[in-house]
């Protein structure tokens, strides 16, 4: 590759390449597909909201750790409000209580959902490895890493379509989790995306920052793969082990 190949791309380009990766992104996992198409029964909605949960718990743990590295006061100052708006504060309740209606929605108890019994070795795992890489890289790159949210918008109108036509014994209500965070995404998109495109200037930086985005999205891209294996092929963790005991 001679020199001009390994020059900066533009500041649009650098952008048009990190949204392409959208096509690594779980809404095209055969998990979520089903889930599109109506295909899933009530147990496969319940066991995804069930380890969902998970990473939507460890979410403003993520947040945190990106802004205990980060020495910029406007940068935490902006980035606070992911963790505000999943843990909630005054009268909002927060993403992780919407969650949670979620779950009651799809026919769990309060309970069941918190007590995280349901949540799969392989889920537990990614979402674990997503948290430790927040707290020991660089805070631009862990932020970098957030920008899975440019393509959230879509996967959670996909639900307000289609949900209420495909899975009817889901109340309305259960759904605000999907209508709150349209806004919400859109909104960190914008900042994630500008300490992206502002950070990482060289080739060499970017094409490390499309790297960082790709880990990212083979975390969520492995949580639906254990979702998949466990719901779908009926393959859970240990299957037959208490039965030859």
């Amino acid at each position: 590759m001679n020199t001009a190949d390994k020059q900066p791309w533009s500041r649009d380009e650098f952008e048009k390449r990190l949204r392409d990766m959208e096509c690594y992104y779980h809404i095209n996992h055969p998990y979520h597909v089903m889930m599109y198409q109506g295909e899933l029964n009530k147990a496969q909605i319940q066991g995804w909201v069930a380890n969902r949960f998970y990473y939507q718990i460890s979410i403003p743990r993520k947040d945190a750790a990106i802004m205990a590295n980060c020495p910029d006061r406007e940068t935490r100052r902006l980035w606070v409000q992911r963790i505000l708006d999943h843990d909630g504060y005054e009268d909002d309740q927060g993403g992780i209580e919407a969650w949670i209606q979620l779950g009651i929605a799809v026919g769990m108890s309060r309970d069941e959902i918190v007590s995280l019994k349901h949540v799969l070795p392989g889920v537990r795992f990614a979402v674990e490895a997503y948290l430790n890489f927040a707290r020991t890289a660089d805070w631009h790159e862990a932020a970098a890493s957030s920008l899975t949210e440019m393509f959230a918008p879509r996967i959670h109108q996909q639900r307000l379509d289609n949900w209420p036509d495909h899975y009817p014994w889901i109340s309305s209500e259960g759904l605000s989790y999907f209508r709150k965070r349209l806004s919400e995404a859109r909104r960190d998109v914008q900042h994630g995306l500008d300490i992206t495109l502002d950070w990482f200037k060289t080739r060499e930086q970017q094409e490390h920052a499309i790297s960082i985005l790709k880990l990212k999205l083979d975390i969520l891209w492995s949580m639906a793969d254990a979702m998949y294996l466990a719901y779908i092929l009926d393959r859970p963790p240990y299957k037959g082990i208490n039965e030859t005991k």
